[in-house]
Parts: C-alpha cells; structure tokens; sequence
C-alpha cells in the first residue's frame, strides 16, 4: 500500500518512518487551490493560481521539507489549481527537476495534470475510485470490489481512501482476501505512467 501524508500534518517524520519500516510507499500532499479558496481551505502554504511562480516554488519546498523517502505527490484538494496552465506548467517543472511523480486524486473532470505530466517528462498516475465517500464498512468493501472489477478490465487500478479507523480495517481484510484471488497489490510507482519508459 502507498500512504500520503499531508504536508501540513503532526508527527510526518514519526509517521514516514514507521510506514517506510512497515515497507510502505510514500507520497507527500501537497495543498493546492480549491475552488471557493480561502473559504475552503487545504492548509499552510497552499499553492494558488494566482501566486508567482516563485512563490508557489517555494511553497512547494516548503511542502517537500517537511519529510524525506517519497517518491511522488499527490494533490490536496486543488480543484481550481489543476485546471489552470499557468499555475500547473511550473509546478510539474519542479516536480521533473526532481525526479518526482505526480497522483491525481482524480476529483476534478477537468484537471490537465495528465497532458502536463507527458509533457514534462513527469511519471503519472490517477486514481480510479475513492472508497470511503460513505464511512460504512459495507460501502467501503462494495467500493473495493468496483476497483478488483476495474484491475481485472485495464490491468490495474488506484484506490484511495482516508485514515479512519473503519477504512483501514476493511482494506486489510479486503486486500487479504484479494491476494488470495489472485489481486497483487502494489506501490503506486509501479503503476506510473513513466514518459521515459515510453
């Protein structure tokens, strides 16, 4: 399982530790501008369309400091962000100059993050299906089995769903049970789509 941590989280070094111990993958979210901003809020130093360059830079480094061993980001929240060239162009320039991959939560229809990611040379992946819109384990199980449904078609699929108790507790029994249906589950770079690889 790949974990993201919020940029603006408590105890992220703990946290990266115990999850990089535990053989987990990491990637950093990082807050971008929803639409409705600043009434709708993703936190410190959030990236915004209308901010320099520069100053969306740096705080994406700022976000990039706060731990060490990931291997991509992931956009928090940014519904407005991830629709504008301006804003979105220099971003995954920072993200190349890193070597660092980019998941899109997938919530917005009208994100470029795909076509900015090939063209940058940035490796990428979207996520398919967020399982606990309904914090009901019921729900989050019929959830999971929607995105085996979906590997089994394309190959692979992406899942994502919050830390809440209920969440965790039916993914490890889903992915139990999936493992022996033959399901493999991997870290999210596996799956990137890599320009380099072609």
């Amino acid at each position: 399982m790949t974990l993201a941590f919020a940029s603006g989280g408590n105890s992220l070094d703990r946290w990266m530790q115990s999850a990089r111990r535990e053989g987990h993958e990491i990637v950093m979210q990082v807050p971008l501008e929803p639409f409705d901003y600043p009434s709708v809020d993703p936190g410190r130093n959030t990236l915004t369309v209308e901010a320099d360059p520069v100053e969306n830079r740096d705080r994406l480094h700022w976000a990039l400091s706060r731990i060490t061993n990931y291997t991509g980001v992931m956009n928090y929240m940014g519904g407005r962000f991830v629709t504008s060239e301006p804003a979105m162009t220099p971003f995954f320039g920072e993200l190349a100059k890193r070597g660092l991959m980019y998941l899109d939560d997938g919530s917005s229809a009208r994100s470029i993050a795909p076509d900015t990611a090939r063209r940058q040379g940035v490796p990428f992946a979207a996520v398919d299906i967020a399982i606990d819109g309904e914090r009901d384990r019921g729900a989050i199980l019929k959830k999971l089995d929607e995105a085996e449904r979906t590997a089994r078609a394309k190959g692979f699929a992406v899942a994502t769903g919050s830390a809440f108790e209920v969440t965790v507790d039916a993914v490890s029994t889903w992915a139990e049970e999936a493992k022996r249906r033959g399901i493999e589950i991997v870290p999210i770079s596996a799956i990137a789509e890599d320009p380099e690889r072609g």
